[in-house]
């Protein structure tokens, strides 16, 4: 018989060299992981977009269960011990490292010490501080497919019983509701309010999808089902924006849901104890608004002389249209890079990319290699830490570290993003409250 101390030697080395070579691959994970977040910083790319994962390091236990949830390859490591954003503009908000936290160390939180996010003031139901206004979805901060349904339909649900209890109310003319906005969410309150057999009109300035429709990423990430009205438990998990486009399609097909489409609202007013929705196309008298469009619906504009010439717009449609021309695009994110990258492949077009920043801080990771390596090779003109400040018929002016320079200029390509519509809002008299770092679900 074989005694235990015989046996330890054989056991015991094997484990013992296992146990070294896992503590050689965390040491050298955790500073692999130090240098990409030293790197995130020093290139300007530390600050998350919009809604983000705050990890609490008391709660922490470093077994990296968010690291693996996180669709997002290289947003999430661990540095020591601790579950870090290691880069943090690559962050889209989806929230699965939340839900995968064995011990509930992460709360997701809108903006940050020194980067804010602006957001309306809701109540229950997604209502405004003006009563009867409602908003779900990316307007609300939640833009994120399945939150975007969920909050779509549990604001609808709101509305639907709130006008069961303030009875019937006379006039033919009279809707219940009429839903701004075609995407996530208000596809899902759209779905909802017919399931209660609401009176509704849902009413989108662009196509089925919203924001989705002009998405830059390659995939979109649903990890969890959602409810969608009339339809039951959604689950997509990763999808092309085509896919869900023609799932959206096929909802619609399946429903008889019909959205007005190329419709912009223009205005909503308080007409006694109701709403007037004015759009560019029709007049809607309603009890009830449920604003669920996007954020970036308002194109930002340039703010300088010339930016009405007809040479001037704010997304790349038709890439070959700009063949053989001098075109110039301003903007650092994934819209501007991609529009970079599609020129390139249009014969004879020169290209030019202006960015107020250093680096592309809110663009994804490969969009910005693609784009320095076109800037490395001589096939894009890049200009940072630069600024148009004129526009002409032949010319654009900028101003950067080279001081003031005119370059010769057929097309300019703004892509600026989106702003909230926080004018309009203003002018509706809804509130709106700039966040620095609060937990979702603490607001109001």
């Amino acid at each position: 018989m074989i005694s235990l101390t015989a046996l330890l030697p054989i056991y015991a080395v094997p484990l013992a060299v296992a146990v070294a070579g896992w503590a050689i691959h965390h040491q050298q994970r955790s500073a692999r992981n130090r240098a990409l977040l030293v790197r995130s910083r020093a290139a300007g790319l530390a600050e998350p977009p919009g809604l983000h994962p705050r990890i609490d390091p008391a709660r922490c236990i470093g077994c990296g269960a968010c690291v693996r949830a996180c669709p997002e390859a290289g947003v999430l490591g661990l540095v020591g011990r601790t579950a870090t954003l290691i880069e943090p503009s690559a962050c889209v908000g989806h929230g699965v490292c939340r839900d995968a936290c064995p011990t509930a160390a992460i709360s997701l939180a809108f903006g940050t010490a020194t980067q804010g996010i602006a957001v309306p003031v809701l109540g229950p139901g997604g209502e405004t501080n003006v009563p009867g206004i409602h908003i779900a979805g990316e307007l609300a901060g939640l833009g994120l497919i399945r939150n975007a349904i969920n909050q779509g339909r549990e604001v609808i649900e709101h509305i639907a019983a709130a006008l069961r209890r303030e009875g019937a109310q006379a006039g033919e003319d009279l809707l219940d509701v009429v839903i701004v906005g075609c995407g996530p969410a208000g596809l899902a309150a759209s779905l909802g309010a017919k399931a209660h057999g609401l009176n509704f009109v849902t009413l989108d300035q662009s196509s089925l999808g919203g924001s989705v429709a002009h998405y830059p990423r390659g995939k979109l990430v649903m990890t969890a089902p959602a409810q969608l009205p009339l339809i039951g438990a959604v689950q997509l998990g990763s999808v092309s924006k085509d896919e869900l486009l023609a799932f959206w399609e096929e909802v619609l097909n399946r429903t008889g849901l019909a959205p007005r489409f190329e419709e912009h609202v223009r205005n909503v007013e308080r007409d006694g104890g109701a709403f007037v929705v004015v759009s560019d196309k029709a007049t809607y008298r309603t009890r009830r608004v449920l604003l669920a469009m996007g954020r970036g619906g308002t194109p930002r504009r340039l703010g300088v002389p010339g930016e009405e010439l007809a040479k001037v717009v704010y997304r790349l449609s038709d890439p070959d249209q700009y063949a053989g021309q001098r075109v110039m695009i301003i903007g650092g994110g994934d819209s501007a890079l991609e529009a970079a990258k599609a020129l390139t492949d249009v014969p004879g077009t020169a290209i030019t990319l202006v960015y107020r920043g250093k680096a592309f801080a809110s663009a994804l990771p490969e969009n910005r290699a693609a784009v320095e390596g076109l800037g490395a090779a001589g096939t894009v003109a890049i200009h940072r830490a630069a600024r148009p400040v004129a526009i002409t018929p032949a010319t654009v002016e900028i101003e950067g570290p080279d001081g003031l320079l005119s370059l010769a200029n057929d097309a300019v390509i703004a892509c600026l993003g989106g702003t909230m519509p926080r004018e309009w809002l203003a002018q509706l008299g809804i509130a709106v409250e700039t966040h620095h770092g609060v937990i979702a679900g603490q607001m109001g």
